[in-house]
């Protein structure tokens, strides 16, 4: 990426952004909120304090968690312009030779890490494309059948359209994000005119008082909102593909309000109509709209899949360049960001797993169970290795970084904590497959120090 850009290449960026970078984040509101009050495990009671309560969580999880943690302060840290968990494990390693041991953790954080995030870039692009079809049920039962069928050719068209380039890609995605992202924030602002008093769950009281007064039940609940910041790990890793500005410009002045205004609105229709709750993001909109916004999401969750597979692209290639994974064909889709690529080998790799994971799991709800352990485990990692950075690169006194991590490894830890208790529910797909890789990786990067060793 050029260091100095002008306004204008920003804004473009920013734009095509809006249609790689936060189509995931952007389309959790389809099945976040309503999975905490209606996941089948460990369901949330639909009192106007627990509503408060969840809507708070939602608030502070989406400012501390991508606004302070990722966008003001992880970002900053890239190697080559790079961004993702190995990113930061390179950045560490150029300052650790001759110090084995925190090599080695170093390497076999970054190998967990990698297997971690392709372990999202499965279940993202299922649970989304398959929450918005899922919609045809609303328009009319008799569509339930098609639903798998519809969802399946959606996934392969989308997959086979990699060829073209995360550029072109953003140019034909970004614009209509622009719309996702203004219609969710009219929706959130006609539900919220009609009980406008959701609005005080920005007040971090209501959220205190929802852990303090529930026993464990918030704890099981954070299984579930955890989903409002999953794409925050994709955000980072795409960040070679546009660069760190147009990335926090779309997020600041854009998707943020866009996604706040959206879930207060759904908190906002739950209290006053609770029998809303099996289809509440769609029954936001007018019955009238309802077929054309059951359209507009699915194209929306097409896009959200492309911020998991674009990043999925962006760590093979640095895993390939550390001798992680064996070297395979990267085509260069752009001439002038270096950042835009296609791995045709990750791509298809993905693909059959997606598919596997829809003909297994049958539905968004079944496949939330699945989704939060690798997502979490890879925030998690990423907050030790944060914090390593700010000491050892940015120079900042350890005590300090240290305390001001702490909050987020605390944070982040009772997130893969709870979503660890759904291993049983589907959590063991996604490890299961991240266990694979992290020995698969191991191996090959084993053989490669040997073959370099010999030679020498």
């Amino acid at each position: 990426m050029h260091t100095q850009l002008s306004n204008q290449k920003i804004y473009s960026l920013a734009l095509a952004a809006l249609g790689i970078v936060y189509g995931d984040i952007g389309t959790s509101p389809l099945y976040a909120f309503e999975q905490v009050f209606n996941n089948g495990f460990h369901s949330v009671p639909t009192s106007e304090a627990n509503i408060l309560g969840v809507l708070s969580l939602f608030f502070w999880c989406l400012v501390m968690v991508v606004t302070v943690k990722y966008v003001a302060i992880v970002m900053r840290a890239n190697h080559a312009g790079e961004g993702g968990i190995i990113a930061l494990m390179r950045i560490l390693l150029e300052r650790s030779q001759g110090k084995p041991i925190i090599r080695g953790l170093l390497i076999f954080s970054g190998l967990v890490g990698a297997a971690f995030f392709y372990g999202d870039g499965v279940i993202t692009p299922a649970i989304s494309v398959l929450s918005a079809v899922e919609g045809m049920e609303v328009v009319s039962p008799a569509l339930k059948p098609y639903v798998i069928p519809v969802a399946l050719t959606i996934l392969v068209g989308l997959f086979w359209g990699q060829r073209f380039g995360t550029g072109k890609i953003g140019i034909l995605f970004g614009p209509a994000m622009v719309i996702w992202f203004a219609v969710l924030a009219l929706l959130g602002l006609l539900n919220i005119a009609e009980n406008p008093h959701v609005l005080l769950a920005m007040r971090p009281i209501y959220a205190q008082e929802f852990i303090a007064n529930n026993g464990l039940l918030p704890f099981f609940a954070l299984g579930a909102v955890v989903l409002c910041v999953t794409g925050a790990e994709a955000l980072y890793a795409d960040m070679g593909h546009f660069g760190p500005r147009p990335i926090k410009l779309a997020w600041i002045g854009f998707v943020l309000p866009a996604l706040l205004l959206n879930y207060f609105g759904q908190g906002a229709l739950l209290l006053k109509s609770p029998e809303s709750l099996n289809n509440l993001f769609y029954l936001m909109a007018p019955d009238s709209f309802h077929v054309a916004f059951v359209v507009f999401a699915t194209f929306a969750t097409v896009i959200a899949s492309q911020a998991v597979i674009s990043g999925a692209f962006s760590i093979t290639k640095q895993a390939v360049e550390m001798g992680f994974l064996p070297k395979m064909r990267i085509v260069q889709t752009s001439q002038h960001d270096a950042g835009q690529i296609y791995v045709p080998a990750i791509n298809l790799m993905l693909l059959i797993m997606v598919v596997v994971a829809v003909l297994l799991f049958k539905s968004s709800s079944a496949l939330a169970g699945a989704y939060g352990i690798a997502v979490t485990g890879t925030m998690l990692l990423t907050d030790f290795l944060g914090i390593s950075v700010a000491i050892v690169v940015w120079r900042w006194h350890p005590i300090a970084a240290i305390a001001g991590g702490i909050f987020f490894i605390l944070m982040d830890l009772a997130f893969f904590t709870s979503n660890s208790l759904k291993f049983m529910d589907g959590g063991w797909f996604p490890l299961g497959m991240s266990v694979v890789l992290i020995i698969a990786m191991a191996l090959v990067f084993w053989r490669s120090g040997k073959k370099k060793t010999a030679e020498v």
